[in-house]
């Protein structure tokens, strides 16, 4: 009850805010959400290009996984969200995004699979695994690991992959995420190597179908079309 009152206010003032922002200018709250991926830097781009035209536009960030950010999507909380495939799409319009992220294992830099330049299937079968929390994952790297998702030792879930980095770093396990979104640069006792055969996913920026934008959030996906067309 506590949760659901919470976000029935959040929902108020966001509905308040989009009434009184003043007709001839554009200006008011973009709600985003989404995973942690690079290709946040896109979206980042249309933000810092709109503010030229459009300052009073303030933005607003949710980070979670798929299954976080489709929540809020539904209940009317965020306006747009960065999915990372695979995810449900049926509810939603969307722009595929020019991004693809790839994924791998975060180790420790003195882990006996540092030494290889990518990693295959079956060496993780035995490994202490931390995966993402996401109901979808688990499908994808079925198929790659040729054997049921289950069936790994797994030892931690996560929704946010600064956390599970924090986990491998202590020797808790090795982490499935996405590249480019932790530190492991040599200064670092992590490090990140990819999966043979490829496993690579698409991102896209979703929003409710037949959703009723505030001016602020029109303009923002008149950009994001523009910027992005090609991609639809």
């Amino acid at each position: 009850m506590r949760k659901r009152a919470a976000e029935i206010l959040d929902l108020v003032d966001k509905t308040e805010a989009e009434l009184m922002a003043p007709d001839e200018v554009v200006s008011g709250d973009i709600y985003i959400g989404g995973g942690e991926t690079d290709a946040m830097r896109l979206i980042a781009r249309i933000a810092t290009d709109l503010q030229t035209s459009c300052p009073n536009i303030r933005y607003h960030l949710f980070s979670g996984n798929a299954d976080d950010v489709t929540e809020r999507l539904d209940k009317g909380l965020l306006d747009f969200g960065i999915l990372i495939e695979p995810a449900d799409m049926k509810k939603y319009d969307y722009i595929r995004l020019p991004a693809k992220d790839t994924w791998g294992l975060l180790m420790r830099r003195d882990s006996p699979l540092a030494s290889r330049d990518f990693i295959r299937p079956e060496d993780i079968w035995n490994l202490p695994i931390i995966t993402s929390r996401q109901s979808t994952v688990s499908n994808e790297f079925s198929g790659w690991l040729k054997k049921d998702f289950d069936k790994l030792n797994i030892v931690a879930t996560y929704n946010l992959v600064y956390n599970a980095s924090l986990m491998v770093d202590e020797g808790l396990g090795y982490a499935f995420c996405l590249d480019k979104l932790v530190n492991t640069s040599q200064d670092s006792n992590l490090c990140f190597r990819p999966l043979k055969p490829k496993l690579e996913a698409h991102l896209d920026i979703v929003w409710k179908k037949y959703q009723v934008f505030s001016g602020a959030a029109d303009r923002f996906l008149s950009k994001i079309q523009e910027a992005f067309h090609s991609h639809l």
